[in-house]
């Protein structure tokens, strides 16, 4: 059973930095897509980031392209958001997520972390 667990979110300075894991047990191949997504109170859950559990194939959504760095950590077997320049609009809960196979649909969903972002 594939399990997900986030970390690292907090309240931070607009302008400042947090790093968010995406911790995975369970079996995730080589090919699966991992994600982050965000839902902010009062708005629906939207994409931020993506990237194969090979590491490869990263993408973003428009409002944080520059900003966000998605990865895969080999050694501790995690998928990380590096979030810089941090902006109020950022302020929400973030979830990881992986697709089922190679179709459109996520599942999966973690616990969420949460970050909230001050002016």
């Amino acid at each position: 059973q594939v399990q997900l667990v986030e970390s690292g979110g907090g309240l931070v300075q607009a302008g400042d930095s947090l790093r968010l894991s995406c911790a995975a047990s369970g079996v995730i191949l080589s090919w699966h897509r991992v994600g982050w997504f965000r839902q902010a109170p009062g708005r629906e859950r939207e994409f931020v980031a993506s990237i194969l559990w090979s590491g490869g194939s990263p993408d973003y959504t428009d409002s944080v392209k520059g900003r966000f760095t998605i990865s895969r950590d080999n050694v501790k077997n995690t998928v990380n958001l590096q979030m810089n320049s941090l902006k109020p609009e950022d302020t929400a809960v973030y979830y990881c997520a992986r697709k089922y196979g190679t179709g459109p649909t996520w599942g999966y969903w973690g616990q969420g972390t949460q970050v909230t972002v001050s002016s």
